[in-house]
């Protein structure tokens, strides 16, 4: 049972790491619950509670992060309300459009949520540029933060116990 709790654990990590950059799943809160279980299966020898503080307020920091980067693009350029909800639906069908739809959907949506509320073509081009810098600024620092999680849980790892 306990090698199966550990591959849990990675496999949870590493599908929490796609994450970060997949809308549809919830990366960072993965990453941190596949992280606890390895240390809870472990008997909090390795990654004690310290540790597990570090990584959840890194996780906190994450999620924090990836929220206010795209509040502030959006808010930067004086997006409306429906350019927002515009991102987020179209962050969520380029999903199953792969590398593409990634990158183009927040900026459709933006734009088309844009031109819902009653703006021109280039004021809705230009909150839709600025809400997709936004997103991508929120996803790299999301993914920043996520490999710094890795390595707090690897050197715990590699620790000796009395140190973590």
């Amino acid at each position: 049972m306990t090698i199966a709790l550990y591959l849990l654990a990675a496999v949870m990590i590493v599908v929490g790491l796609f994450g970060t950059v997949l809308p549809a799943l919830p990366g960072i809160p993965l990453m941190f619950a596949g992280m606890f279980l390895a240390a809870w299966n472990d008997n909090f020898v390795h990654v004690g509670p310290w540790t597990l503080g570090v990584l959840g307020i890194l996780c906190a920091l994450a999620i924090a992060a990836d929220i206010a980067a795209s509040l502030l693009g959006a808010k930067r350029v004086g997006a409306s309300a429906w350019a927002l909800f515009g991102a987020a639906v179209g962050t969520l069908v380029g999903f199953f459009f792969s590398l593409p739809g990634l990158i183009l959907g927040p900026f459709l949506g933006a734009l088309a949520g844009e031109l819902i509320a009653g703006s021109t073509l280039k004021r809705a081009a230009h909150v839709g540029v600025g809400t997709w810098v936004g997103l991508l600024v929120g996803t790299l620092v999301k993914v920043a933060l996520a490999f710094a999680m890795i390595g707090v849980f690897a050197l715990a790892l590699l620790v000796p116990a009395s140190v973590s």
